[in-house]
C-alpha cells in the first residue's frame, strides 16, 4: 500500500475518531461546567500544568528519535532499547516532580492541591510506558489501533468522570479522567492483543543515536510544553484558583475546534513526512495541503464559535461562567493559528533538524513571560490571553519563515483567501441580528449568526478556491471507497 493510501486511510481513521472523542469529550465538559464548582477546575488545572509542562523530561525526545526514519530506529533491538530508555527517564521524572511537589505549589492553593498532583503523576507514568507501541504504529502510518484505543480512553474517561461528580467528589471527578486513561492505554496497547510485547534492550550504538537525537529535539519539545502551560501556572500563582478556573474552561472549550480536524491530522503529518523526507516536491505538497485543510477549518470553527459565545455560554454551560466570555473570544485567536506550529515542528522533525524550533520557540516563550507580567497583572485573564495570542502569532511567523529554507510554498495562498473569508462572513452575521424581530432571545441571535456565517464562509471558499475542491472531493471519495477494505484490516 502506497504512502499516499495509508496517509487518506490513517486520515479517515483518526478524523473519525476524534469527531466521536470531540463530541463526547465537549458534553462531558458542559455537564462537569454544570455540576462542579468554578474552584474545582482551578485547582485541576493548576496540578495538571505541571504534569503538561514537565512530562517531555520523561521521554526526552525519543518518541522523536525512533519516528525518524534512521538504520538505528529500526527493528526489533530499537524498540526495546526505546522502551528501556523511557522507562529509565519516566521513573526519574515522576520521583523528581513528586519530591519536588510540595515546594511547587503555592500556599494560596487548597491542601488537596498536593495530594491531586501525586495521583497526577502516577497516572502519566503508566501512560509514558506505552509510548513504545505508540510510537511504532505513528512511524507506519497505521492509526486503526490508535484511533479505537483513543476512542475508548474517551468514553471510559466520561462515564468515570460523571458517575464522581454526581456522587459529590468534586475535583477527584476530574482526576478519574487520567486515572481512566492510563489504564486504557495499557490494556489497549499491551494487554488486548499486544501491539507490541515490552522488552528490555540494550544496545550502545542505539543507545548513542537515541540520546544524541533525542536531545536535539528535547528542549523544543519542552519549550512547547512550558509555552502551553506556562500561561495555567501564572494565573494559579498570581490570579487564583477561580480566575484560573474561568481561564481553563475558557481555554478548554475555545480549543475544541482544534480536536476535530487539528489533532488527527497533526498526528498523520508526523509520519507522512517522514516517509516524504527524501522527495521535497511530494513534501511540499502535502505540507501545503494538510495546513490548508487546517487553516480553512479552523477559521470556520473559530469564527463561529466567536460569534455565538454569549448565547453558547448562557445556553450551554450556563451563566455562572459569563466572566469568562472576553477571554474566550480572545483565545479563540490560538483555534486559528496553533494547529500549524504542531505541523511545522513535525516537518522538521522529519527533515532531522528538530533543534530548529527550539529558537522561534524560545522567543515565544520570552514574549509569553513578558506579556504575563505586563497584560495579566494589569487585566487578569483577558490580559492572560492577549498574551498568549501575541506570543502565538510571533512564533509561528518565526516557524513558517525557517520551514522555508525546507520546502517551498505560499503563505499568501494559505491564508488569503480565509483570512478574507472570515472577515466578511463575521461582519455580515453580526450585522444580520440588528434584522427587527432577531434581537431578545439567545437561541433566536445564535442560530441566524450561525447560519448567515457558515453559508457565506462556504460558498466565498466554493467560489474563490475552486482548484481545491476537486483535491477535497478526491481524498473524500479514496476515504470512503475503502472503507469495507479498512474493516478487515
Amino acid at each position: 500500500m502506497s504512502i499516499g493510501q495509508r496517509t487518506v486511510r490513517s486520515t479517515a481513521y483518526t478524523v473519525t475518531a476524534s469527531i466521536i472523542q470531540t463530541g463526547v469529550q465537549f458534553a462531558r465538559s458542559i455537564i462537569l461546567a454544570r455540576v462542579l464548582d468554578v474552584d474545582v477546575f482551578g485547582i485541576y488545572a493548576f496540578a495538571a500544568s505541571w504534569i503538561v509542562a514537565t512530562r517531555m523530561l520523561g521521554q526526552f525526545g525519543l518518541g522523536d528519535a525512533l519516528l525518524h526514519r534512521a538504520r538505528e530506529s529500526e527493528g526489533e533491538i530499537a524498540l526495546r532499547v526505546h522502551f528501556t530508555l523511557s522507562l529509565i527517564f519516566s521513573v526519574l521524572w515522576a520521583l523528581a516532580l513528586a519530591a519536588a511537589s510540595p515546594i511547587l505549589i503555592p500556599d494560596t492553593m487548597p491542601d488537596v492541591t498536593l495530594t491531586v498532583l501525586w495521583a497526577l503523576i502516577a497516572a502519566e507514568f503508566f501512560g509514558q510506558l506505552t509510548y513504545t507501541a505508540n510510537s511504532l504504529l505513528v512511524k507506519r502510518v497505521v492509526f486503526r489501533r490508535i484511533s479505537l484505543i483513543n476512542v475508548a480512553v474517551t468514553v471510559v474517561a466520561t462515564v468515570a468522570a460523571l458517575i464522581l461528580a454526581w456522587q459529590g467528589f468534586g475535583v477527584w471527578s476530574l482526576v478519574a479522567t487520567d486515572i481512566a486513561k492510563a489504564v486504557v492505554l495499557v490494556v489497549g496497547y499491551y494487554i488486548y492483543r499486544p501491539v507490541w510485547r515490552p522488552r528490555l534492550g540494550w544496545s550502545k550504538k542505539i543507545v548513542r543515536y537515541f540520546l544524541s537525537f533525542g536531545r536535539r529535539s528535547f528542549l523544543a519539545s519542552l519549550l512547547l510544553r512550558a509555552l502551553d502551560r506556562i500561561d495555567d501556572l501564572w494565573s494559579g500563582f498570581f490570579l487564583g484558583e477561580m480566575a484560573l478556573g474561568y481561564y481553563s474552561r475558557a481555554y478548554r472549550f475555545a480549543t475544541y475546534p482544534r480536536s476535530i480536524l487539528a489533532s488527527p491530522l497533526n498526528s498523520v503529518a508526523s509520519g507522512t513526512y517522514a516517509e516524504l523526507k527524501d522527495k521535497p516536491k511530494r513534501l511540499a505538497q502535502a505540507f501545503f495541503r494538510i495546513n490548508a485543510l487546517l487553516v480553512r477549518t479552523g477559521f470556520l470553527l473559530a469564527g463561529l464559535l466567536a460569534l455565538v459565545a454569549p448565547e453558547f455560554i448562557r445556553i450551554v454551560i450556563g451563566s455562572k461562567w459569563l466572566p469568562m466570555l472576553t477571554a474566550f473570544r480572545l483565545m479563540l485567536v490560538f483555534t486559528l493559528l496553533d494547529p500549524i506550529k504542531a505541523t511545522v515542528a513535525s516537518l522538521f522533525v522529519a527533515v532531522g533538524c528538530p533543534e530548529k524550533t527550539v529558537r522561534a520557540r524560545s522567543i515565544q516563550l520570552v514574549v509569553l513571560v513578558i506579556g504575563l507580567f505586563t497584560l495579566g497583572s494589569a487585566w487578569g485573564i483577558e490580559g492572560v490571553a492577549l498574551a498568549v495570542d501575541l506570543m502565538l502569532i510571533v512564533g509561528i511567523g518565526l516557524l513558517l519563515w525557517q520551514a522555508k529554507a525546507h520546502i517551498q510554498f505560499s503563505i499568501v495562498r494559505l491564508f488569503a483567501v480565509p483570512t478574507f473569508a472570515l472577515t466578511l462572513s463575521m461582519a455580515v452575521a453580526r450585522a444580520a441580528i440588528e434584522i427587527p424581530g432577531i434581537l431578545g432571545s439567545p437561541w433566536r441571535t445564535g442560530s441566524v449568526k450561525t447560519v448567515v456565517f457558515v453559508l457565506l464562509y462556504a460558498g466565498l471558499l466554493l467560489l474563490l478556491e475552486r482548484d481545491l475542491v476537486p483535491m477535497a472531493r478526491s481524498i473524500i471519495r479514496q476515504a470512503l471507497g475503502k472503507r469495507q477494505e479498512n474493516q478487515h484490516e
